[in-house]
């Protein structure tokens, strides 16, 4: 489903839908700041904070630390993110320390020879794109980097269009974002995913930029691998993230071998007992000593969370605090996509000519602006702590 068919769902359930209000008392942010940088990292929720300290202090006497809770809160932070993407099994979701380490795990498992291709976006998050250019090195396969058009008219549209297109019969795998991390181009992943189908290649989403901000429907998109690291929209913390992992992936090799994902693991009596089979599902690939104490905790305060807001909601109060603000920066000869075909939670703001982007850095610095400066676009991430006079003044210091 594409954004707009979200607004357009959203329009017909508004008697139904509350809208969220403004939630920055759930945060420790400082009064004075205007922090539109989610997509850099989130700021802790109060209450994941205060899971973090409770984990601390539990740890700091781990007699309190039963054989059970090595499986427990995993279980839980498996069950709430199962939830956030409508997966049907929770079996199939695993914890990892990062991206890259996700991303590794599905390269493990890949099929692919000399003459076959991959596909990503251009200027794609390097944690998705160094995996397939070693891959493609060692096989001898080709790696087509789709880059979008000069022209930004239409952009979004032409770049989508271009992935399908170059999508073909030798393609074993195309790896993207559900948004572009730099500027927030939204890829239609309902197309893209009908045609990898059709010619039998792997689709592996980085959600990084996009879970828990952004609805995601595991049984919509059906992707092979779905990465997410857990410290921006998922609002946990740094070190730590989600994966899922569909059937294609049953029976595989996973990069690791620890002694938690192996059948029975539970019997810490037993584990001299050595076991050749796995944990069911996709529990092959999750991280050793994926029970952290003090970090899985605190995933599991952020995730139940956003389980509260819901994402859809979350699109549309962003939508609401920045509209205004993007108006107001069009009619100064900036330019933002159009909003069928980016996020509303993370945008890409291009300059016109004749602005010092070093003299810009300067005035959002002065203003106590958070921002990212991404390729040739200044990236823009508000979430549900931001108000629409932030945006509003956003839009005054660009405008200068």
């Amino acid at each position: 489903m594409s954004l707009l068919a979200y607004v357009i769902h959203w329009a017909c359930h508004a008697k139904t839908t509350n809208m969220l209000s403004n939630q920055r008392s759930k945060f420790s942010l400082p009064a004075n700041s205007i922090y539109l940088n989610c997509a850099y990292m989130s700021p802790l929720l109060k209450s994941v904070e205060k899971a973090g300290i409770e984990g601390i202090k539990r740890k700091r006497n781990p007699f309190s630390i039963s054989t059970s809770d090595f499986f427990g809160d995993t279980e839980k932070v498996r069950a709430e993110f199962a939830k956030l993407i409508h997966a049907p099994d929770k079996k199939q979701i695993v914890i990892i320390p990062s991206v890259s380490y996700g991303m590794a795990n599905v390269v493990a498992n890949v099929r692919i020879s000399k003459g076959e291709n991959m596909i990503v976006a251009a200027e794609q998050f390097p944690s998705n794109y160094y995996p397939w250019q070693k891959l493609a090195s060692e096989k001898q396969a080709e790696l087509k980097v789709i880059s979008p058009p000069s022209d930004l008219a239409g952009r979004g549209k032409i770049w989508n269009e271009r992935i399908l297109q170059s999508i073909n019969n030798k393609t074993k795998l195309v790896a993207l974002g559900h948004v572009h991390w730099a500027d927030g181009t939204l890829f239609q992943l309902a197309e893209i995913r009908k045609r990898t189908r059709a010619v039998g290649a792997l689709l592996v989403i980085d959600g990084t930029q996009s879970v828990g901000a952004l609805p995601f429907d595991v049984e919509q998109i059906q992707p092979d691998a779905l990465i997410c690291g857990g410290y921006k929209w998922l609002m946990g913390p740094y070190s730590l993230g989600l994966a899922y992992y569909g059937s294609n992936f049953d029976g595989g090799k996973p990069i690791e071998e620890n002694w938690i994902n192996r059948l029975h693991s539970e019997n810490f009596a037993a584990l001299g007992n050595y076991k050749n089979e796995y944990q069911p599902g996709a529990l092959r690939y999750e991280v050793g000593e994926h029970s952290n104490f003090i970090l899985v905790p605190m995933l599991l305060a952020a995730l139940k969370q956003i389980n509260a807001w819901k994402p859809k909601n979350i699109q549309q109060y962003c939508s609401k605090i920045a509209s205004g603000a993007i108006a107001e920066l069009r009619e100064n000869g900036f330019w933002i996509e159009d909003e069928k075909n980016r996020a509303n939670h993370l945008f890409g703001v291009r300059l016109p000519e004749g602005i010092d982007r070093e003299k810009l850095k300067v005035r959002l610095q002065k203003n106590n602006i958070s921002v990212s400066f991404r390729g040739d676009a200044i990236r823009v991430s508000p979430n549900v702590y931001n108000k629409e006079s932030e945006m509003r003044k956003l839009a005054q210091v660009l405008i200068g």
